[in-house]
């Protein structure tokens, strides 16, 4: 009888443990991202504050994610272009689609791995294929709020 007792005591304790609630990845990544530092294809060609850069390009970049759903990026060239945004079911990757004007060979599509789970002040970021604008390679941004 002890026994059950226990059991029952245990379970209903178990069963009145409730998950922290986890802030959902959109909260996070709500906001206008700067380059903190930009690697193309493994060579570092942008850090923050560098004078040496081989891009300065970078320090304009701009990925605005403060509306919901709605996006606008700044890349390394200037230019703009608008969509909208989301994060796949597994929140492993950041889908820029809608794009528009489209950049080159995207269908209006550009999609990036989040490297490291975002904690609002920091998004690392790797793109999913490969930039025409940086002579096809796979750019890995480093990112932090505006």
């Amino acid at each position: 009888m002890k026994t059950q007792l226990l059991l029952l005591l245990l379970l209903l304790s178990l069963g009145s443990c409730r998950p922290k609630p986890i802030k959902p990845i959109t909260d996070l990544l709500g906001k206008v991202w700067k380059a903190n530092t930009v690697n193309e294809a493994d060579r570092l060609v942008f850090a923050l504050g560098a004078t040496t850069n081989i891009k300065p390009g970078y320090t304009n970049f701009r990925l605005d994610l403060s509306q919901p759903t709605k996006v606008s990026l700044k890349d390394v060239d200037g230019r703009l272009v608008t969509g909208t945004w989301s994060v796949s079911t597994d929140n492993k990757r950041l889908i820029l689609d809608n794009l528009n004007p489209k950049p080159t060979n995207t269908g209006g599509l550009i999609e990036y791995y989040i490297l490291a789970e975002p904690d609002g002040s920091s998004l690392q970021l790797e793109r999913t294929s490969e930039s025409r604008k940086t002579g096809n390679t796979i750019d890995q941004y480093a990112l932090i709020p505006e």
